[in-house]
């Protein structure tokens, strides 16, 4: 599969490079570029295709699908959007779109990579968004066509503080992550969790333990796709075996099967989850959750998406901090009396320090 290619060059490159992410990665939203009037023209038709998770996985999908309806509520316009059941529809779809009249098209997801580049080659009046791929299928450190505005999110920031956090409920020393396939923005969130763990272990003198991912091998389990079910199910009961209380799944719908393992343990295990706060998009997990590692998906499709309406295309890369807010972590909500108020102070000021500079969270994103 050429994905698993694409991702075995992306690990070891700086995408876009270093300076257009720290330049784009500094503003909370693009500064308008073109000349329109600020109002959409009349024949204005921004589209989405999903990848295989679906518009309602309460976490990827369903995030940039409500920033596209957000933005052709407020430009007073239709939209269209179309999902994929698996990888050979996305080019079909982006075909489709194309033919339908679609001015901008938002693709979500790496997985849509090479089809999204094919189709804005192919279409070069049609506007293109990428979520969390900066098209740069040659590598050379700048997206492939002027048609392409990327969106990606540096979320191991986020799951620093995440993994901190969890390292300090933690009462049985183990916590564990696996993810849907192993994508550099699947790994981003697990690697950014072991970085959090690993730092908590050096501040506090600890041996909190990590099960799911090896930061030095870039290893980790995963299972093979981003639906509920067997695999995902698998997954976590096997990390539960491991005597973990803090688990992160990360790839849409999986969180479904990482909830139904827990639940069915008998035991208090903390849930993570990722891209939405799911306490709001998937309430049946709520008294489950510890947190969320949020990407602002929804705003900045929202922000991209009105930009083109209005005439002002910006193929300018975003990059999501903690900085710009683009990346965060959520509310403790049921879990807020189990999480002690030095603990909570010590993940503010963890915070501050990534924002500042003074600590580091390497990512393929920043390297």
């Amino acid at each position: 599969m050429r994905i698993t290619t694409r991702k075995s060059a992306l690990s070891g490159l700086a995408l876009l490079g270093t300076s257009a992410l720290v330049l784009s990665g500094c503003a909370a939203a693009p500064e308008d570029s073109g000349d329109g009037d600020g109002a959409a023209s009349s024949d204005f038709l921004p589209c989405m295709v999903s990848d295989s998770g679906g518009f309602d996985d309460k976490s990827f999908n369903q995030l940039g699908f409500e920033g596209l309806q957000a933005a052709a509520d407020g430009l007073g316009v239709e939209y269209n959007e179309v999902e994929s059941a698996a990888e050979t529809d996305y080019a079909s779809n982006l075909t489709n779109l194309v033919a339908e009249g679609c001015k901008l098209i938002v693709t979500v997801g790496f997985a849509l990579a090479e089809a999204a580049a094919e189709s804005a080659e192919a279409n070069p009046e049609v506007e293109y968004v990428s979520i969390d791929d900066p098209i740069d299928l040659d590598f050379d450190g700048t997206t492939d066509f002027p048609n392409i505005k990327p969106l990606v999110y540096d979320t191991a920031q986020a799951a620093f503080l995440a993994g901190y956090l969890a390292a300090g409920v933690s009462k049985t020393g183990a916590v564990g992550t696996f993810g849907g396939m192993q994508f550099p923005t699947v790994t981003i969130f697990m690697d950014g969790f072991a970085q959090g763990v690993a730092h908590y272990n050096e501040v506090k003198g600890k041996d909190v333990k990590v099960f799911g991912w090896d930061s030095a091998a870039e290893t980790g389990t995963f299972t093979g796709g981003f639906a509920a079910g067997t695999e995902a199910l698998n997954a976590a009961n096997s990390l539960i075996g491991q005597n973990i209380d803090v688990l992160l799944p990360v790839g849409g719908p999986i969180y479904q099967s990482a909830a139904a393992a827990i639940r069915d343990s008998g035991r208090e295990i903390a849930l993570i989850g990722v891209d939405a706060d799911q306490f709001v998009s998937a309430p049946e997990v709520g008294d489950l959750l510890l947190t969320s590692i949020r990407k602002g998906m929804d705003v900045s499709v929202e922000e991209a998406v009105t930009m083109a309406g209005e005439g002002n295309f910006d193929p300018t890369p975003y990059v999501g901090t903690l900085e710009n807010e683009g990346v965060s972590i959520a509310d403790y909500h049921d879990w807020a009396d189990r999480v002690p108020a030095e603990l909570d102070a010590e993940v503010q000021a963890l915070k501050e320090a990534i924002i500042s500079g003074e600590i580091k969270v390497p990512s393929y994103l920043s390297k």
